[in-house]
């Protein structure tokens, strides 16, 4: 179902799949496989399967539902270019992303290279976000590529967890960029420098910068309860959004 959520930058989450497998070390301490199982002990309908992946098509339909203008961040829950989802279930998905215009709709994926073979031959709508999670050199950056070239009218990247300094990045055609340190009992670190380091790039290259959290290690190095850790960078927040850039044509490039 569509709910209401404490991500800073989303306002509802819409799971029409739930569950996931892991594939890169940012999968290692997966929120969703931890709630997903606290649902199935509650009882929660669409949790029976706990973190094993499955359709939910009676929610579909939810987004059409709502008329007042939400930002929906799809599948918070699970992949949705996960290798066993079939392509009718995802353009299913994307269409009715395109039935509810008055919405916006975050698709965020580890599974680029699938993501992008799907785009070859099906037009993103453009109240459709398209992003990918970079949380390192290895598995991270080489979405980027990937991403590039959807042609979506926004494109984004979530790196969390941040789990390295990334280098240098090539942000072009990539019109936000979110930040973000691990949570949880066995959240691993992120230091200040690797989060300047992408900020400063950011802000070079032209994209929107937004720092989610601190997560479990403050910019101190201490660990501690991610609420005390904050989201302070440089002693302010940073929630830029590319809501200028909805309707800009994008620059698209092959890898």
């Amino acid at each position: 179902m569509s709910t209401q959520t404490s991500i800073e930058w989303t306002e509802q989450t819409w799971n029409p799949t739930v569950g996931c497998s892991k594939i890169s070390p940012g999968c290692a301490h997966c929120y969703a496989e931890v709630m997903a199982r606290r649902l199935k002990a509650m009882g929660v309908k669409g949790y029976e399967n706990g973190f094993k992946l499955t359709l939910l098509p009676y929610r579909l339909d939810e987004p059409l539902n709502r008329i007042r203008p939400t930002v929906y961040f799809v599948n918070s829950m699970s992949d949705l270019f996960h290798e066993d989802i079939p392509d009718n279930y995802i353009r299913q998905v994307f269409d009715v992303i395109r039935q509810a215009p008055q919405h916006t709709f975050q698709v965020l994926t580890k599974r680029a290279e699938r993501m992008a073979t799907f785009f070859t031959d099906y037009e993103p709508p453009r109240n459709a976000w398209i992003g990918v999670t970079v949380e390192d050199k290895k598995h991270g950056l080489p979405r980027l590529e990937w991403l590039r070239q959807v042609p979506a009218f926004i494109r984004f990247v979530s790196v969390e967890p941040l789990l390295e300094d990334l280098g240098k990045m090539n942000l072009k055609g990539i019109h936000w960029v979110i930040v973000g340190g691990e949570s949880g009992p066995k959240a691993r670190p992120m230091k200040q420098e690797w989060v300047l380091n992408v900020k400063h790039q950011c802000e070079q290259q032209k994209a929107a910068f937004f720092f989610k959290q601190w997560g479990g290690w403050g910019a101190d190095g201490m660990k501690r309860a991610k609420k005390h850790n904050g989201r302070l960078l440089e002693g302010r927040t940073w929630d830029a959004v590319p809501a200028g850039h909805l309707y800009c044509e994008p620059e698209l490039e092959t890898v």
